[in-house]
Formats: C-alpha cells, structure tokens, sequence
C-alpha cells in the first residue's frame, strides 16, 4: 500500500513560514536542492492545499527562465509530470498536471491507496496535513528543520491534543546546517 508523506522545511521552532507568511529562510543550497529532487522521484502523487498549489506554479514554466542551472531544469521536469490533486474551495480550475480534488481528503486518500501505482502519496501545506493528521492518515513526517528561529507563524505540526508515536527512520545533516528527520508513525 501506498504510503502517505508529509514533507515541509521547517524552522528549529516548529514553523513552515514566519509571522509574516515569509519563508525566505528556507531557500535551498545545491546539496538541500538535490535531495529535495531525490524526494520528488518518489512520488506518485502529491496532495496540495490551495497556497502551495499556487506558490509552485512557478515550476510550471521555470524551464523558460535561460538562467537555470540543471538541477532546477531536473527539478521542475519532474515537478511538471507529477500528478497532483489541489484541495481548494476558491479555485475554479487548475494549470498543468493537476486536477481539483472530487471529494474530501479521507476519500481521495482511499481512492489513491487503491490504485495500481508506485510512489508515495505526498501531502503539502500546513492546513492540509493538519486535516490529514487528525484523520490517522499521515504514515511518514519528513522534516527539513532550518537553523533558524521565526518566532511565529504557521506551525509545522497541527495542534492536536493526542499523542501520535513515531519511529525514527532516517536521519541526515546537510553542510548549511539544515537537518532531516524522517519519522514513521507506529501503529
């Protein structure tokens, strides 16, 4: 079965932007880059509330910009050919290989676990994890923890009052100090 991921950089104080909805802190060197690509490959799917739909529009047609280097070009290659359900009450339509959710998150989930496929089920954007996580649904919390303190904003982890138990899978440190953590949820 498919297992469903949520993947976000994150300041070391929990948050995915700051008080101000900025999330410069987060721009990635080439070795951070590069292994953010390595994730994308293992996608089948990426689930993504409406804010981070349209915040990676850009990669719809970065490749137009002469001054990418390869990775970005690799990057948004991929970015492009992922298919990816948006979970929207605002939007009336989406660009590219993207398709409007047709119901609520759980049953989208089932649908997409029951599908003959390979990849990972990817969930982005803060809200929509959080709606994930309280539904039992998220298997895999992949962290990007920056070493920086924003001091507010969007937490990382939703605020529920339970306690989930998680299993360390891998962990890995990057030159700019930036940290991943990969925990499994144990059932």
């Amino acid at each position: 079965m498919r297992s469903v991921t949520y993947s976000m950089n994150v300041s070391l104080d929990g948050y995915i932007v700051g008080p101000d909805g900025g999330f410069n802190w987060t721009a990635p060197d080439e070795e951070v880059f590069r292994f953010a690509t390595d994730e994308v490959r293992e996608l089948g799917v990426h689930l993504l509330g409406r804010r981070l739909y349209e915040a990676m529009l850009y990669w719809e047609t970065a490749e137009q910009n002469p001054s990418i280097g390869f990775s970005t070009l690799e990057f948004a290659a991929l970015w492009k050919q992922l298919p990816k359900v948006v979970f929207s009450t605002t939007l009336s339509a989406v660009q590219g290989n993207a398709r409007p959710a047709s119901g609520g998150l759980a049953a989208e989930i089932e649908r997409l676990r029951a599908e003959p496929g390979d990849g990972n089920i990817a969930i982005g954007g803060a809200t929509l994890a959080a709606e994930a996580a309280a539904l039992g649904l998220i298997d895999e919390y992949r962290a990007k923890v920056h070493p920086v303190l924003v001091g507010g904003g969007i937490p990382f982890f939703p605020q529920h009052e339970r306690q989930v138990d998680l299993e360390l899978v891998e962990t890995r440190t990057f030159s700019s100090g930036v940290v991943h953590l990969r925990h499994r949820v144990t059932r």
